[in-house]
């Protein structure tokens, strides 16, 4: 029998937790080929845009694939999607750009 993946949990249970002791990611998914997932709260900046006015995707290269707001349902972004103070954002990208994108709260 060949094993065709290795899995180490501790060190991937270590590159996780490195990743949420900033304090400024919720929750952290790395994916192979330099991908991640976010849960992240929404930067000042973009607040009271839709995704498409704060233009995230172009300018960080991350795209917000949903959000989540106190008391609601989560629910998947659109382009007319307006971000609110308190969101919490789901975001994928590179590891780099959803990392940068997250320090930015």
């Amino acid at each position: 029998m060949s094993a065709h993946h290795v899995v180490l949990p501790e060190y991937e249970m270590g590159g996780c937790l490195a990743h949420l002791g900033t304090g400024r990611m919720i929750d952290y998914i790395r994916f192979e080929d330099d991908f991640a997932k976010v849960k992240t709260l929404a930067p000042r900046d973009i607040v009271d845009q839709t995704l498409a006015e704060s233009d995230v995707r172009k300018k960080h290269e991350i795209t917000v694939v949903g959000i989540k707001r106190r008391g609601e349902e989560f629910t998947y972004a659109a382009q007319d999607t307006v971000v609110r103070a308190g969101d919490l954002l789901i975001v994928s990208g590179r590891i780099n750009d959803v990392e940068a994108f997250a320090n930015r709260t």
